[in-house]
């Protein structure tokens, strides 16, 4: 009888052990797969930024072209409109004079 008891003492141990060193190794693999997952969310942000980075930078080339674009065309009608106000400033006051001396 006492045998048969030290045998069960003995399979509860090991059952015991199993469970312990089971509950350990599934502790181990949680911690890897949340190392793993932070690993990966850190190269998703580090990449995300990257990209963003880059979306930014084509905007901004992009908006300096059309400001730039958009200067020339003013400055190209400021120059239009001095040069057709030199050539045509003294018939507008003639304009503006009589347009005046009528009323």
């Amino acid at each position: 009888m006492d045998s048969v008891i030290k045998q069960l003492s003995e399979i509860e141990a090991t059952a015991e052990a199993i469970v312990d060193h089971a509950e350990k190794e599934k502790r181990e693999i949680e911690k890897r797969i949340q190392e793993e997952r932070n690993q990966f969310d850190h190269e998703l942000e580090e990449k995300t930024q990257e990209k963003l980075a880059a979306i930014r930078a084509e905007a901004q080339e992009k908006m300096d072209q059309i400001l730039s674009e958009q200067r020339q065309k003013n400055r190209s009608m400021l120059d239009n409109l001095r040069k057709e106000y030199e050539e045509n400033h003294a018939s507008y006051a003639r304009e503006i004079v009589d347009h005046i001396t009528e009323v």
